[in-house]
Formats: C-alpha cells, sequence, structure tokens
C-alpha cells in the first residue's frame, strides 16, 4: 500500500511504548497514531465523474465514490461553493457513498473524503470538479413569504412556486432544497397546501425571540428535463413574544397572555346564532384602524334584517373572508353577556385600542367552545395550527410516512470528521 512508511510508524510506537514501560505514554504529541496527518487516499478509492483537466461532470448522473478492499469509507463531505452540501448515503460496510439529493448545474463542488485502512490509520482525498451547464433555460422561482420583520410565534412561513409542481419526485426535489433554520432548533416540515404553494411551521409555536432564516438551494438544480430550479432571495424574520389572545365564545370573555402569564381579561361579544365565530387557532393576518365593513360583502343581502354598513376601528384580521376582533360601542351591552355580532369579536372602543396596541401580526387568535365550524386549515387566513403534527408531516413529500424526527435529508447528511 501506498502509506506503509505510516503503518510502520505506528507499529514501532506501540513497540517503544511497551519496551518503555508503563511510565511512558507516548511517542507522539499525545500517544494515539491517528492524531497523525491523514495520508493520501487517491489510491484507495474510485469516482465516477471525469477525470480529464476542464471536462465537466452531468448534473444528472448520480455521484459515486466507492472504497478498495484494504479501506473503508468513514465520511463523506460534499459541497459547492455556494456553501449547499450534497445529502448522501454511506453503505454499511463503508464500501460506497451515493448521493440523494441532485447535484446543481453550472457548480463547482469539493468532495472531502475520509478513509480507514485495515490498521485504523486515516485517509483523506479531496475531489474538486464542475457541473456542465442546464440544458434547458425553464427556471423554477420561489418567493418566500412573510416579508421581513418580526412576527408573532405563530407565523408560518410561505413558499409560492411560480410553476405547478405535481410530480412526487420532483416535489421531492423542491422541499429538499427549501430550507428553514432557526435559533434555537425546533422540528419542523412543509406542507404542499397547493400545486404552487407550501408552508411551513414547528411541531409547537415557535420559540418566543427566536430568529428564523429561510432560503432556496435550488439555483442550478434539475427538477425535470424541462425544468430547473432558479435564484430566490432569502428572508429573516425575528420572533416577539409568545401572545395568545383567547375567546371562549360562551363564557364571552377574551384572555390575554403574554408568554403563559394572563395580562388582561376582556369582555367580548362574539357571533350569534347562523353567524357563529370559527373555532380554533387563528394567526393575526393585518391590523386597521379603520375599516368599513359591509354585509354584503359577506353574502348579506343589502336591506335584509341582517344588512350593515358600519364603520370600524382598531380592526384586527384573523380571516380573509373578514372576521376581525375590533370595537364595536354598540354592542357595549352585551359584551360579556351574549353573542351578537356577525362573527366579529367584538369590545369596547377602549378594550379594543389596547388589544390593538397589544397583539401583532403572527400572533394568535384561538376561539373556544363556540357553535361556529373549525377555521379552515388552509385558504382564509393561517389555520395551520388546526392541523395536527401528526397529519401535517404527511403534508410533505419527505416527511410522508416516516416516524416524527427531522426530514430523510437532514438525518442522512454526514458530518466531516475530525482527524
Amino acid at each position: 500500500m501506498n502509506h506503509s512508511p505510516r503503518t510502520r510508524t505506528a507499529v514501532s510506537c506501540a513497540l517503544l511504548v511497551a519496551a518503555l514501560g508503563a511510565g511512558v505514554t507516548a511517542c507522539g504529541s499525545d500517544g494515539n497514531p491517528l492524531s497523525a496527518k491523514p495520508y493520501d487516499a487517491a489510491d484507495e478509492i474510485s469516482f465516477n465523474g471525469p477525470t480529464e483537466a476542464g471536462k465537466p461532470a452531468d448534473p444528472d448522473k448520480p455521484l459515486e465514490i466507492t472504497a478498495d478492499d484494504d479501506g473503508r469509507i468513514t465520511d463523506v463531505t460534499a459541497q459547492d461553493s455556494a456553501g449547499r452540501y450534497v445529502a448522501g448515503e454511506l453503505s454499511a460496510d463503508g464500501s460506497r457513498w451515493h448521493n440523494t439529493a441532485p447535484l446543481a448545474a453550472n457548480a463547482h463542488y469539493t468532495v472531502t473524503v475520509t478513509i480507514e485502512d485495515d490498521d485504523g490509520s486515516p485517509g483523506r482525498k479531496v475531489l474538486v470538479f464542475d457541473t456542465s451547464k442546464p440544458t434547458s433555460k425553464k427556471r423554477l422561482n420561489v418567493t418566500f413569504g412573510p416579508d421581513a420583520g418580526q412576527y408573532g410565534v405563530g407565523q408560518p412561513i410561505t413558499a409560492q412556486l411560480d410553476q405547478e409542481i405535481k410530480d412526487k419526485g420532483q416535489r421531492a426535489v423542491v422541499e429538499r432544497a427549501l430550507r428553514v433554520d432557526s435559533v434555537p432548533a425546533v422540528q419542523g416540515s412543509w406542507y404542499w397546501v397547493s400545486n404552487k404553494e407550501l408552508h411551513y411551521r414547528p411541531k409547537d409555536y415557535w420559540p418566543a425571540h427566536s430568529t428564523v432564516q429561510v432560503h432556496s438551494n435550488l439555483d442550478g438544480v434539475r427538477i425535470s428535463d424541462r425544468l430547473w430550479g432558479g435564484k430566490s432571495k432569502p428572508l429573516k424574520i425575528t420572533i416577539g413574544d409568545r401572545i395568545e389572545a383567547v375567546t371562549d365564545a360562551s363564557a364571552h370573555q377574551l384572555t390575554f397572555y403574554q408568554n403563559g402569564k394572563v395580562i388582561k381579561q376582556v369582555p367580548v361579544t362574539t357571533g350569534k346564532p347562523g353567524f357563529e365565530t370559527r373555532n380554533g387557532v387563528k394567526v393575526v393576518l393585518e391590523k386597521q384602524y379603520f375599516v368599513r365593513m359591509r354585509g354584503v360583502t359577506v353574502g348579506i343581502a343589502e336591506g335584509s334584517s341582517d344588512s350593515y354598513d358600519l364603520p370600524v376601528y382598531y380592526a384586527t384580521r384573523v380571516t380573509w373572508s373578514g372576521e376581525y376582533v375590533h370595537a364595536a360601542p354598540w354592542s357595549v351591552g352585551s359584551q360579556g353577556y351574549a353573542n351578537v355580532s356577525h362573527g366579529c369579536t367584538g369590545m369596547s372602543t377602549g378594550n379594543a385600542e389596547w388589544f390593538f396596541d397589544h397583539i401583532h401580526e403572527g400572533d394568535i387568535v384561538k376561539v373556544v367552545n363556540s357553535n361556529g365550524d373549525p377555521m379552515e386549515p388552509f385558504g382564509n387566513g393561517f389555520g395551520d395550527w388546526n392541523v395536527d403534527w401528526t397529519k401535517w408531516r404527511t403534508g410533505s413529500s419527505l416527511t410522508a410516512g416516516t416516524s416524527d424526527g427531522p426530514p430523510p435529508a437532514d438525518a442522512g447528511r454526514l458530518q466531516p470528521t475530525a482527524v
């Protein structure tokens, strides 16, 4: 083998230690021959990429690295010049590694292979290659939401695609490239709401005062024969206090929690029979100081007994169909006693102003003990938290059908080994 002098050195060290007795524990800096600089393992591994200078690799073909009979692969790290890692899988016996995520086109890759010989000595080989340019000009672009800023603990991350992705395999390629990282780290998953929209949320609400960063690794990645990933703008948001406003429709009371502590209780009125307020968890979508509310916008015939056209102040929106928490001075006599609204949660002007000043986009607004329908999971705001975690994971192309844990792309990534 080409590193036999290193093997002899390790053996000589062991003999020297035995000869000098128990009082001597090392012949190197720490007595461990494995702490020595790794030998060049070029002759012990095979690489299926191009070896000719200047010849690019085909990104559509799998990347495969194998060890000869005298060695065992212990670690492989493949990374492009943009810092994107390539997920891979190592065989149980260490004889073969291959990528499980696609390579990007028109990219420069550095692959570090760590190997171990029969004597346990570590070797290393660094492979460098480029991939060819995409054969198609058609790109899939992704836009992340919400806008950068601070949000409440219930704010989902959204990814809007500019083209439909229906195929399960192609969805897996796209989803694997959409990265969400938070500090502190939490378990989360994407859910395919439609062929062009994904939502990401943690198992539980975001931790208060956490930071969430989102980016796409799709640029240059082949999705199908005629479609490649395009560039996307990354997103960073921060999370504020844990704010939860819980309305008990039967008790006609709203309780405002901040980081688990009750801050204020407010008498309210919610939807009357036929217009019951939706049960479940909603997320604040926006705040508007003034809104003109008209019954015709929610299907109430103008001139009917339920028709209304009102100026409304301190309006906090929780559904796109028109459910708000707002000032309702006309119903103060019923607040705390009866439900008389057309579906919104109404309170006095003073309480509504306080609520408006203390609630934020992304905060949780929850309704319990209403006779209304459940909040829709999607399409009418953010009802994402009404989907239990087990079912949520079935909406992912990566975690569907797997046990509770990180996506396979994360769990399978090999990290560099210190030698």
